[in-house]
């Protein structure tokens, strides 16, 4: 498997090409935003239906990564669900496969703002984690350093070639690392964004996803 290799205070990291984060030191696979059940949850606000695959899909690659690092621990950055909802509609087969992607091992579910972590589908739940020179949580904070998050789904968009390129990425810089999200059916901020413009310091890089995951400066949002 290709991975992209980079340091945050001293841990030893690999982004996958599905956005994941493999930190061999800790045994820990690390992922974020996997927005479980989110056909469900449209179909229940709005009645709009999508295709129902996006769980299956966003399981199949989690148990890849779990088979292709073999994690003492997994951790999920929040939103595992699409909202607290959700988790009552998964499918029993689903929630069987999660069990079994948890047998031997640690699995903590941090709480997100689209859900407070699901209950009763085992591992464990916590706001946020420290784990070595790293915190773990959903949304970033301001000032903070060794921090892994999620949450803001950030995205590549960027011309190559003459193409049009846009990309799931992950964001980091000395102090932290902002995860892209690993669900199927999700959408994504823009890398240049004000928001994100204001948590990522000069010399911050993206992480592209994909097949051969690239490193590429984060460009900065031009002064108004």
């Amino acid at each position: 498997m290709t991975a992209y290799a980079f340091d945050l205070r001293g841990a030893a990291l690999s982004m996958l090409p599905s956005g994941g984060v493999w930190w061999p030191d800790a045994g820990t696979l690390i992922v974020s935003d996997l927005h479980l059940c989110k056909s469900e949850r449209v179909a229940r606000r709005s009645g709009q239906m999508l295709p129902p695959y996006e769980t299956r899909d966003t399981l199949t690659r989690l148990d890849a990564d779990i088979a292709a690092t073999r994690p003492g621990r997994v951790v999920c950055l929040g939103d595992s669900f699409d909202d607290d909802a959700a988790r009552a509609g998964c499918d029993p087969a689903e929630a069987e496969w999660i069990a079994r992607m948890q047998e031997g091992r640690d699995w903590v579910w941090i709480a997100g703002n689209h859900d407070p972590a699901p209950e009763g589908l085992g591992g464990r739940t916590a706001p946020e984690m420290g784990l070595g020179p790293l915190v773990l949580r959903h949304i970033a904070e301001p000032g903070a350093a060794g921090e892994m998050s999620g949450h803001y789904h950030p995205k590549a968009r960027l011309s190559v070639r003459g193409r049009r390129l846009s990309r799931p990425c992950l964001l980091f810089d000395a102090a932290r690392a902002i995860l892209p999200a690993y669900g199927t059916y999700t959408g994504g901020l823009d890398w240049t964004s004000p928001v994100l413009a204001g948590l990522m310091a000069e010399g911050a890089c993206a992480i592209l996803t994909g097949p051969c995951p690239c490193a590429v400066p984060l460009p900065r949002r031009a002064s108004a």
